[in-house]
């Protein structure tokens, strides 16, 4: 949905886009990855070291995807973990959180760690995280795209139950961004 959303978001802005994913094993709790790619682009590969911008929905898949990262990567990721089943079955060990974050902003220019989890509950959702994350995104302003324009196509893509939900919750991460910023 962070995508659909981001990408309408550029289409409104007269912003060439290119979007892929990749479902993994979603449907049984796996990781979903997506990869956009703004401008005159002629493929939405992100290869190794070449991400502008990283976006993690759950801390440990975050750093595994940091080698996506360069030292100007801005990263933007939630501090909420969902350990994976090896962990929950004592198979497995979860990262330490403040180690992580070290780990990433060794290797980055910037890094803004939210608990998306606990903004999206607040905005009245736990299920609007990733619109909690776009917020602090666009915040980055590394992105072309303003923030009215991304709540335009939160409107036209999200369901109406969930629109004033999904935009209090883009507010909050794009707030809580800002005070990470300071």
């Amino acid at each position: 949905m962070a995508s659909s959303v981001l990408g309408e978001a550029a289409l409104l802005s007269d912003i060439p886009v290119r979007m892929s994913e990749i479902h993994g094993m979603a449907q049984r709790g796996g990781v979903v990855e997506s990869a956009m790619v703004f401008g005159d682009a002629r493929s939405t590969v992100i290869s190794d070291g070449e991400a502008d911008v990283l976006v993690g929905f759950e801390p440990s898949e975050t750093l595994r995807a940091l080698r996506k990262c360069n030292k100007d990567t801005v990263v933007v990721t939630n501090l909420e973990p969902s350990p994976p089943f090896t962990v929950a079955i004592g198979k497995g060990k979860y990262p330490d959180l403040d180690e992580l974050q070290k780990l990433i902003r060794a290797k980055t220019a910037r890094l803004i760690a939210i608990d998306a989890v606990k903004l999206a509950r607040e905005a009245g959702n736990e299920l609007s995280v990733n619109m909690v994350l776009l917020g602090a995104l666009i915040q980055t302003g590394k992105l072309p795209i303003k923030a009215e324009t991304v709540k335009e196509a939160i409107r036209s893509k999200t369901k109406q139950a969930f629109v004033e939900s999904n935009i209090k919750a883009f507010e909050l991460g794009f707030s809580a961004a800002q005070t990470e910023r300071n």
